[in-house]
This record gives structure tokens, C-alpha cells and sequence, in this order.
């Protein structure tokens, strides 16, 4: 398939921070996404929450399942829009790789908790886990992936401004050593990832948030274009069953948006006369978008989910736990940095003159556990204390 020329060509990637001879077999985005699947913290995301926290049920997605279907989602628009597809790829799947255990409120406990410290921001350390923190190769940290995934992993959600209190600055830190040209737009693959991000998440949350019946099908009246699709099916299916019928609106519902993306993205290149990735860089604005229609049903579905699913007792239960947990864990570890892993001891000695550097090894190993890890390393730490 010949690409279109707004896509971003392999053949004229701008490199690596550490320059290394190219693969004769493999594009460098192709690389990029290998080195991403086989990443050690790109496995621990199987055991991190979406939602619902693993021992809940072992059907619900996780942070894995998540960045494999925003992958398959963003794939198929690429397709479509001639992109390429491995880079697309690339960004989808390793877009989360910087989250800590407990979903978002273990990003938020570990946020505040870390406040004097320069504080918590996943996507900061999704940076740092890709240049930093993975160290299996031998002759650098991190993945040593090209500029183009990591431009397009960080301005996935738009350009970076100027660098507040928080942890942008530390991006701003790498992007002194590597230019990824902070304040333009990402490139056209990088905002199909994003989208798709989107498309997955609301509507994989539905179908998860049914599934464990922290809602019915009968309180999506409140969501009257998922009630249609709901009815639609059920009349297309009158004797379709509870699970299928879930499967089957859901299918719709996130084929509906595609449709739309794909409509909208179209028409705003047409409209531009788009004929290069630097004129996506330099447009202003977006071009991978819903239409206005569509934003309104994708943000009322989203505020349908966070009163009735991210603030219902079970989830609530289980996130408020998920604080403790983290915030327990940062507290102790400052504390006793004896308690921590030897290989962690040592960063932590290299670094000893410097108690905020300490604390950011220490939020770096809470960052990268899973759920089941840091219950376990939790419940240690309550025995200790006892």
C-alpha cells in the first residue's frame, strides 16, 4: 500500500538519541514496536488495573488488554488514512507504559503524596520508563526508540507547553538532549492513537462496568445514543442474549466512532490540502478528530461512567484501598530506604547526597509495580510494622 503523504515515512526517520545500525529486515517503527512488546514493563501492565483491580475478575480489562485493543482500533483507522501502521502501532502500545498500580488513583495517591518531591504524571514517566528506567540493552538505558515514537508517544494528546511545577518538566529536561519540538502537534499517526485511546476507553468501560453490574442496560437511558444502539440490536436480535447483546451494541458503538473519525479526519485534510507531515506539525489544530456531534456523545458517555461506574461503592472500595496501598508504600520507603530491593538500595546509594533524587528512585519503583506486587510489599510493610 502506498502511503499518504502526510504519513511518516520509516525511510526518513530523524533516528535515535544513541545511533545504532538500522535492521535490513525491519522498518525502524517496526523495531520501535518490537522492542515496546518485549519491554518488562510492557508485561507488568497485565497485572495493572483499568478498572477493576485483578482479583476481581479475571475478565475485565487491564492495562495490557486496554493497549492491545487501542492498538487494534488505531490500527484499522491507519489503515484507512494510508498511515504507517507500525508506527501507529508503536504509540498505541506503549502510550501507558508510565502507569503506576491502582490505574488513576494510584497516579493521583502517588501524585500527591510525592508533591515535594516534583510529584507523579504517568505520561512524564512513560518518558522515562523508555529512556530510563528499562535497562536491557548494553550499550544504553532505555528502549533507544526513534524520534518519531517518542514525539508522537508524548504529544500523543497535543504539544507540551512550557514546564510548570509539575513532571513535564522533566520532559522538557530529555527534550534539551533530544528536540521533539514540544510545541507542535504530534504527527498524524500519533492522533489516531490518541483517538483511539479515547474510542477504547469509554466504550470498553461500558462493557466492563456492565459485565460486573455496577449499572443496567435500563440506566443507559441516560445515555440516549447508547440506548439506541442497545435498542437497535435488541430489536435487529429479539431473542439475543444479556452477553451477547453487550458485545454486540458495544461493536457498534465503537464502529459508529471510527466511522466518524475517519468522515471528520478526511474532511479536515481535504479542507487544508494537507501534503506533508510538517504542514500536521504546523496546522494549529488537530486533524485526526470527531465531529462536533460526535464529541458531544463521546463526553456524555464518559460523564455517564464516571457517576455511575468510577464513583460506584465497589470501584470506590477498591481505589480507595489502591491509595492507601501507594501512599503507604512512598511514606515507608522514605523512611527506611533499607527496606527497599537491593538493586533499588543501590540507585538509592548513587544518589544519597540528594534526598529529592532519592525520592524519585522510590517513586519509580512504586511506578513500575503491579497490583498483586504492591499489596504483597504493602501487607510486608504492615507486618514490619506491627
Amino acid at each position: 500500500m502506498m502511503l499518504a503523504p502526510y504519513a511518516t515515512m520509516a525511510a526518513a526517520t530523524r533516528g535515535r538519541l544513541h545511533p545504532e545500525p538500522e535492521s535490513r529486515r525491519r522498518s525502524v517503527f517496526q523495531r520501535d514496536r518490537d522492542r515496546i512488546i518485549h519491554a518488562t514493563a510492557f508485561r507488568r501492565l497485565k497485572h495493572k488495573t483499568q478498572v477493576f483491580i485483578a482479583p476481581e475478575g479475571d475478565h475485565y480489562r487491564t492495562r495490557l488488554t486496554h493497549s492491545l485493543e487501542v492498538s487494534q482500533i488505531a490500527r484499522a483507522m491507519a489503515r484507512t488514512l494510508r498511515l504507517d501502521e507500525d508506527l501507529v502501532e508503536a504509540i498505541a502500545l506503549a502510550h501507558d507504559i508510565g502507569h503506576p498500580p491502582f490505574g488513576h488513583a494510584g497516579e493521583e495517591a502517588l501524585n500527591e503524596v510525592s508533591q515535594d518531591y516534583g510529584g507523579f504524571d504517568h505520561n512524564a514517566q512513560t518518558l522515562r520508563v523508555l529512556v530510563e528506567i528499562e535497562q536491557s540493552y548494553a550499550v544504553f538505558d532505555g528502549l533507544n526508540l526513534s524520534w518519531e515514537t517518542l514525539e508522537g508517544i508524548v504529544k500523543h494528546n497535543g504539544p507540551v507547553g512550557d514546564p510548570g511545577n509539575g513532571r513535564s518538566s522533566e520532559i522538557h529536561d530529555f527534550n534539551a538532549r533530544f528536540d521533539l519540538e514540544l510545541l507542535n502537534f504530534s504527527s498524524v499517526e500519533a492522533q489516531v492513537a490518541a483517538i483511539a485511546d479515547d474510542i477504547a476507553y469509554g466504550n470498553h468501560d461500558l462493557d466492563d462496568g456492565l459485565r460486573a453490574d455496577v449499572f443496567t442496560i435500563d440506566d443507559l437511558q441516560d445515555v440516549p445514543h447508547v440506548w439506541t444502539v442497545f435498542q437497535d440490536v435488541g430489536e435487529e436480535y429479539p431473542h439475543i442474549d444479556r452477553t451477547r447483546l453487550i458485545h454486540e451494541a458495544v461493536r457498534h458503538l465503537i464502529g459508529e466512532m471510527v466511522e466518524d473519525v475517519l468522515n471528520e479526519t478526511g474532511q479536515r485534510l481535504e479542507f487544508a490540502n494537507v501534503q506533508s507531515v510538517a504542514q500536521i506539525r504546523e496546522f494549529g489544530r488537530p486533524v485526526v478528530a470527531f465531529s462536533k456531534a460526535m464529541r458531544q456523545k463521546e463526553r456524555s458517555l464518559k460523564a455517564f461512567l464516571f457517576k455511575n461506574m468510577y464513583r460506584h461503592d465497589t470501584v470506590s472500595e477498591q481505589t480507595d484501598q489502591g491509595r492507601t496501598v501507594v501512599q503507604t508504600l512512598f511514606t515507608e520507603f522514605m523512611k527506611q530506604p533499607g527496606l527497599l530491593p537491593v538493586q533499588w538500595r543501590d540507585r538509592i546509594r548513587r544518589v544519597e547526597d540528594s534526598k529529592y533524587k532519592s525520592a524519585r528512585v522510590i517513586i519509580d519503583y512504586i511506578a513500575g509495580m503491579t497490583d498483586r506486587y504492591a499489596m504483597t510489599q504493602w501487607k510486608g510493610l504492615m507486618n514490619i510494622r506491627r
